[in-house]
């Protein structure tokens, strides 16, 4: 009996020992293929340049290709199930938002994945901040001007327009209700493509957008001007727009954000090899210049560090969300 456990014990053994020798090898070979880096949005937009420009900068520590992938679907949820679900061995990457990792799960109901355990965070990609705008012929020319406004108004709400409930602009309206004590409307669309129009028209008193959206409105400003960014502090491709906390709301402090993410079980060594690539990628001149293109600058957390910056996103999201009964429509 006793040479039975023995011999069950030595085979357990040297199968983990096999097993521990094979992940080594295939660490110290990684990567000895082409990548893919899911990106969980259509071509074209903010995510899809994040994607591709960290991708192609990642490629020449990691020399291989980084082959993105669009795979668009329920805010970001599809793409990122799909590389939740897929093999751990740091092949297939995907980039992440605000949206999928820190408020998704508390607006839908069905989500396919856990971000904080099916997930393992490589680098923060990129930061933008959000931004009020009104237009050009609004009577509103600061963040005072539209807190008297929104405080004043008693039978007609202010209505603030966005691309889509749930989305960064949304929840970042929500919160300025939340914390300056006011009460608006909110107006979603498919898009700030139908926002921005609806707002020149007068059919929306305000926007709520991520920076890269507006800036290029915002910097011509024939038809629309900037309020304030939503940054703790003043945005460096818009110095002259103030932040919400020194405009009177105190502590106001919401960014946009992407990052990349492997597989939860992705083997530590694989995961430091795609941690450097990515430290270093950001670096380069090529990333730092298509980001500053869309008002955002490169990341600087990785790892634990990321995933530590996101228990906190979540919290803060998660509350507000459930605070202003926030659902999915």
């Amino acid at each position: 009996m006793k040479s039975t456990r023995f011999m069950i014990r030595a085979i357990a053994a040297a199968f983990t020992l096999g097993a521990a020798t094979l992940g080594i090898a295939h660490a110290q070979n990684f990567p000895s293929r082409p990548l893919t880096l899911v990106v969980p949005y259509p071509t074209a937009g903010a995510a899809d340049i994040f994607g591709r420009s960290i991708a192609q900068a990642m490629e020449a520590t990691l020399k291989q290709p980084v082959i993105v992938e669009n795979k668009p679907g329920a805010a970001g949820n599809v793409g990122l199930t799909q590389v939740a679900r897929s093999k751990p061995d740091g092949y297939t990457i995907g980039l992440g938002t605000i949206g999928t990792q820190a408020i998704n799960q508390f607006i839908y109901s069905q989500m396919q994945f856990d971000p904080a355990t099916d997930l393992v965070p490589i680098a923060l990609v990129s930061l933008t901040p959000n931004v009020l705008v009104v237009a050009a012929n609004s009577p509103w020319k600061n963040l005072g001007d539209v807190l008297t406004a929104a405080r004043a108004a008693k039978d007609k709400k202010l209505s603030y327009g966005t691309p889509g409930i749930g989305s960064s602009p949304h929840l970042t309206g929500a919160y300025f209700e939340a914390m300056a004590g006011v009460e608006l409307l909110h107006v979603p669309f498919k898009g700030v493509s139908a926002s921005m129009p609806a707002l020149i028209g007068g059919q929306i008193d305000l926007l709520f957008d991520n920076l890269s959206g507006s800036i290029a409105q915002i910097k011509d400003g024939s038809r629309v001007r900037g309020i304030a960014v939503t940054s703790l502090e003043r945005s460096p491709m818009l110095p002259t727009l103030p932040s919400f906390a020194e405009s009177g709301v105190k502590g106001f402090d919401v960014t946009a954000w992407f990052a990349i993410y492997a597989p939860k079980g992705t083997p530590q060594p694989v995961m430091d090899k795609l941690i450097e690539a990515a430290r270093v990628g950001l670096k380069s001149e090529k990333v730092i210049q298509a980001y500053e293109r869309l008002a955002a600058v490169p990341g600087n957390l990785f790892g634990p560090d990321l995933a530590k910056f996101e228990a906190g996103e979540r919290a803060k999201w998660g509350k507000l969300i459930k605070d202003r009964d926030i659902k999915a429509q």
